[in-house]
């Protein structure tokens, strides 16, 4: 019988890269905080034939929900991005990757990646009255994903 495995959800190293459009390459963008959406979905079909017979579930089109990544700011690394991240809005291609570690740092199981469009980049949200770290934010319409 294999061995449980549970994980936290500080267990993980998510890492972004963004194409740097026409002939100027791919810049990698580090290391994020925090992962939310990327849900796999489908749409729901149902039929219900006739002479009472049971409804059929069809299944449907899949689809991928939007992605966001956060980090903390920290200007001396953040800021020489923030205004090709602005440009990138629209037309950025991302990949982002999400890959589970044990509690040692180390990887384990396999490597989910998705691939979209920057769809919105934020800067922190600032309050003179707070102490919470200021944070960065980049969502992506995703249209690709697998796991490896």
């Amino acid at each position: 019988m294999p061995t449980a495995a549970p994980a936290r959800e500080d267990t993980h190293i998510l890492t972004m890269t963004i194409d740097g459009g026409p002939g100027v390459g791919i810049r990698n963008l580090g290391v994020w905080d925090a992962k939310e959406g990327g849900e796999i979905d489908s749409e729901e079909n149902k039929y219900k034939p006739g002479g009472m017979a049971d409804e059929i579930s069809m299944g449907g089109t899949k689809s991928v929900g939007n992605l966001t990544f956060r980090r903390y700011y920290d200007w001396a690394r953040d800021d020489p991005h923030i205004a090709w991240l602005i440009n990138r809005v629209g037309n950025g291609r991302g990949t982002l990757g999400v890959q589970m570690l044990d509690i040692h740092g180390n990887p384990q199981g396999g490597l989910l990646t998705y691939g979209g469009t920057l769809k919105t980049f934020t800067p922190p949200d600032l309050d003179s009255t707070s102490n919470d770290p200021a944070m960065l934010s980049a969502e992506f319409t995703i249209d690709t994903v697998s796991f490896s």
